[in-house]
């Protein structure tokens, strides 16, 4: 079969055993450091990922995909607003709530956010009733002045079930004694669990009835709550039914709410893989020093081949075919790594724990106490692309070397 002379020779110097042990050393280094790099890269993006999804999921479990609210006073003709809702096929559920910042206070002080929901409704738009490790949702009941807190919040205010917390809001009235704070004394009739600090330590939830009352909103409320097909379409979708109501509204969705965790998240899995890719940086050095060496050691052969009318060019493609074989070898055997790694790290690190006997991520310490993976495509393929691409560029300054070794001076002492 006909190959061309710069494939064939690079493929003959693969195979061939070098007289140079050390060099065969190098080469298979830089291939391992290849793979480990590579393997080493998506394993970590893939676990960043999955804590990603995790905190993404574990948020959007208590929050809506977007609201629609009123510009400086409270949405009145939320039916309306929720009727409209629901004929859009892109919404699967909305809720009305009413939202203020309030103080708690029990055995301790804590400020919170206080937040009225409908519970009949509340399950459209979130995920609290499966957040309950104590009571129901469904025992909040107009007028009862009952209150759901996070855990870690109940415990800052050390309350429990069936305990009482005065609420007060910044909501004042006027009075024979002066003007005063807005208050009034609930009963904790249940406590949640959302995984994330934000809710656990500082939310806490009315029915809407109460809400209404101690925030003198009238009929009003804050705003109506989405829960969305597609999450990512938040803002388009909330921005089209508010321009679909008679007055002038507010739209947010989940993104801009937490724009700068999520942003932190973006810049903390960059810089990771900017750190990780310096594995593969490395192991590419081992590669150049590699192939400069088997130059030097090939230089009378380069020499005769040069005397038999081979181009320049044509010794630079040898060596540049031989580097990037070894570059992509290694790169497909990290990649196999990698992905087998990654979609088995929930089995892998706890035989680990076992064998070493530690917790990498205690539930006494960490929320997420799993280290959980999520292998996406395009990270594969940006992987093997950075990788490909280091490996050519290890290949350039040798193979030019190679061409320009001066034929004459190599055979001098041959």
């Amino acid at each position: 079969m006909f190959r061309p002379l710069s494939l064939a020779i690079g493929l003959r110097y693969i195979r061939a055993k070098r007289r140079n042990r050390f060099i065969s050393f190098i080469s298979a280094a830089s291939m391992l450091g290849i793979v480990i790099g590579v393997m080493a890269l998506i394993t970590v993006i893939s676990v960043m990922n999955g804590f990603e999804q995790e905190l993404r999921n574990r948020i959007l479990g208590m929050v809506a995909h977007a609201t629609i609210s009123g510009a400086g006073e409270p949405l009145h003709d939320w039916q309306h607003a929720v009727e409209l809702a629901h004929t859009d096929p892109r919404v699967i559920g909305a809720a009305p709530y009413a939202e203020r910042e309030a103080m708690l206070q029990g055995a301790q002080t804590q400020g919170a956010l206080l937040r009225g929901v409908l519970p009949e409704r509340e399950p459209d738009v979130s995920q609290l009733a499966d957040k309950m490790i104590a009571g129901r949702l469904d025992d909040l009941k107009p007028g009862a002045f009952n209150i759901l807190l996070g855990k870690e919040l109940a415990l800052w205010l050390g309350v429990d079930v069936g305990d009482a917390v005065t609420a007060f809001v910044p909501e004042f009235r006027t009075t024979p004694v002066g003007v005063l704070p807005q208050l009034k004394r609930f009963t904790v009739v249940g406590i949640f669990e959302a995984g994330v600090q934000d809710y656990d330590l500082g939310l806490g939830v009315i029915h809407l009835r109460d809400a209404q009352k101690l925030m003198r909103l009238g009929d009003g409320v804050t705003g109506v709550r989405l829960r969305l097909t597609d999450l990512m379409q938040g803002y388009e979708v909330a921005h089209d039914l508010a321009a679909r109501l008679p007055d002038v509204y507010r739209v947010r969705d989940w993104s801009r709410d937490h724009a700068n965790f999520f942003r932190a998240i973006k810049l903390e899995k960059t810089m990771m893989f900017l750190v990780v890719s310096l594995i593969v940086a490395v192991a590419a050095f081992n590669l150049v020093s590699s192939l400069v060496m088997l130059v030097t050691d090939k230089q009378a052969d380069i020499a005769i081949l040069r005397t038999l009318g081979a181009a320049p060019a044509s010794i630079t493609r040898i060596f540049m075919i031989q580097g990037t074989l070894i570059g992509v070898v290694g790169t497909l055997l990290g990649l196999a790594g990698g992905i087998a790694l990654a979609l088995n790290v929930e089995t892998v690190v706890p035989f680990i724990e076992a064998v070493l006997g530690i917790k990498f991520l205690s539930k006494d310490v960490y929320y997420i106490s799993d280290l959980p993976s999520e292998l996406q495509l395009h990270d594969v393929v940006i992987t093997a692309v950075v990788s490909f691409a280091l490996s050519l560029a290890a290949t350039i300054y040798p193979s030019w070397r190679a061409a320009k070794i001066n034929p004459a001076e190599a055979l001098r002492y041959e």
